[in-house]
């Protein structure tokens, strides 16, 4: 059982729903604006990337190709290539426009944490109460990052991305080696949006054989199925992007959900999550009562005389199911008549003697 702030994941836990705005936003206002749609729609946390554009990228004219929903009824989209550097540094906020993020969300009663990608930002965010630090996928074999990250005993929430189980395995090793144990693995298929033939969702049952701790899906395609579909393979948290407008012409707000969709995401989430209950069949005391209705007892298919042995021509088996069943009758053995029974009649034990 993992903690997150003071929400329990596990096996016995409802799905941690996690909504993405750190791509998304376009500065302080629409990041709250992202954290008020996330808090009414239910989700349990908002979450941020704490980029500094100028320090993580050396190129700044490497280009970056991503695709964009240029035509919403059609589904049209359009492949886009800029500098990388560009994009990131339109997600860039001031830590002190992460404190009146903390602020607000906290107002709401919402998580809130970010990924990080430097020590700096990793203590900022253990001093200012954020819930959960992530590590990036392209970060997994930092690990001087991820060794500081675990120090601050936070839950640490590991991106896989194309990431090998042997990198996974390390990453994991680094973190537990300076004691903490609060992880939770994440399965990030590649690609903005990720190509449906590289999702590969049954990692998600080969990270749960591996590890001991919850797994997550972090999804980076449009809708909702392959988040259902996750779910049901045991993810215990959800990360979905979230974007005030899909059509905006940036990086992953084509698989973003927006505000007016975001509820109905949670309510999907909860209702299979509900349906799928337990993985032992069990019935309530109503559903025992209501079987009875189309299963089947013994009844006489002609009139029975005192005496008479039972045969295949004696009985027929009709419903309601509250006399003797079929399968009973069949195990007690031959059976003859105590008393006389019309035709039609539902025959009960006690109209029975029984030779084993």
């Amino acid at each position: 059982m993992i903690k997150i702030g003071s929400r329990s994941i596990g096996a016995e836990s409802p799905c941690f729903i996690t909504f993405e705005a750190g791509p998304t936003h376009e500065g302080l206002n629409s990041a709250k604006e992202l954290v008020l749609a996330a808090s009414q729609s239910g989700g349990d946390a908002v979450k941020f990337q704490m980029i500094d554009p100028d320090r993580l990228v050396a190129d700044r004219k490497m280009l970056f190709s991503y695709d964009v929903l240029v035509d919403r009824n059609t589904g049209r989209t359009e492949t886009v290539s800029e500098p990388l550097y560009d994009i990131l540094a339109r997600r860039a906020l001031s830590f002190d426009e992460y404190k009146e993020i903390k602020r607000y969300a906290d107002t709401l009663g919402i998580s809130v944490f970010a990924t990080v990608f430097f020590e700096e930002e990793v203590e900022f965010a253990a001093r200012i109460g954020f819930d959960s630090l992530k590590i990036a996928s392209a970060d997994v074999n930092h690990l001087p990052l991820l060794r500081q990250a675990a120090k601050t005993g936070l839950c640490l929430q590991l991106d896989t991305g194309n990431a090998t189980i042997g990198e996974v395995e390390q990453a994991i090793d680094v973190i537990r080696a300076v004691g903490n144990e609060n992880i939770i693995i994440h399965h990030c298929p590649s690609g903005y949006p990720a190509r449906i033939e590289g999702i590969n969702l049954r990692v998600i049952h080969t990270l749960g054989q591996m590890f001991s701790y919850p797994i997550a899906f972090s999804d980076h395609t449009p809708g909702w199925d392959m988040d259902i579909a996750a779910l049901t393979l045991g993810a215990k948290l959800l990360e979905k992007t979230i974007s005030a407008d899909r059509t905006t012409r940036s990086v992953e707000h084509i698989m973003s959900l927006e505000p007016a969709e975001m509820s109905a995401f949670v309510k999907a989430v909860r209702e299979v999550e509900g349906a799928l209950g337990n993985p032992r069949r069990l019935m309530s005391p109503l559903e025992k009562e209501k079987r009875l209705g189309v299963r089947r007892s013994v009844f006489a298919a002609k009139d029975i005389l005192e005496g008479d042995v039972l045969d295949e021509g004696s009985v027929e088996y009709r419903r309601p199911g509250n006399g003797i069943a079929p399968d009973l009758f069949e195990s007690l053995g031959q059976a003859k008549a105590r008393r006389d029974i019309a035709k039609g009649t539902k025959l009960s034990v006690g109209d029975l003697d029984w030779k084993g």
